[in-house]
């Protein structure tokens, strides 16, 4: 045989495998190919979409964050002023009420001494009047002698 003839006759085996293989093979694996990069190209826009959509959700996030934070500075700075207030309010109605105390306590000091000296004009006039009856060797009328008492009683 003739190697041009060998190589006619394998040609033809090969051109026939050519055409099936185009013709019912070919066709399936381009469409299953052709599938799966419109499969990865979904996929990857997909992707795409979830990281930008992310970064937004971050960036709503961040920014949430920073409002809450500013709020609750806020709120604290407020809650901080308003303690401070309460305590020096605290602290005025306590001098006012330790100042009332202490006006109350002196005035009822007074009072006590101004009794005790009431207290201590009687019993110098009734020493005054034994006194004077001892030394008079008689016995002397308080009622009639009441004016001279009293005069006695606010010179001491």
């Amino acid at each position: 045989m003739n190697i041009n003839a060998s190589l006619f006759i394998q040609w033809i085996p090969f051109a026939v495998l050519v055409f099936v293989t185009m013709r019912f093979i070919w066709p399936p694996i381009t469409k299953a190919l052709d599938e799966r990069a419109g499969k990865i190209r979904e996929g990857l826009a997909a992707a795409d979409k979830a990281k930008a959509e992310l970064a937004t959700a971050n960036k709503a996030a961040d920014e949430q964050r920073a409002i809450a934070r500013n709020e609750t500075t806020k709120l604290l700075a407020d809650a901080e002023k308003r303690a401070a207030a309460i305590v020096d309010e605290a602290k005025k109605r306590a001098e006012e009420e330790g100042a009332k105390i202490v006006a109350a306590a002196k005035a009822e000091a007074e009072q006590q001494a101004t009794r005790a000296r009431e207290a201590l004009r009687e019993q110098v006039a009734v020493l005054a009047v034994k006194g004077a009856e001892q030394i008079l060797q008689r016995e002397v009328n308080a009622s009639v002698h009441a004016e001279l008492l009293g005069r006695l009683k606010t010179e001491l």
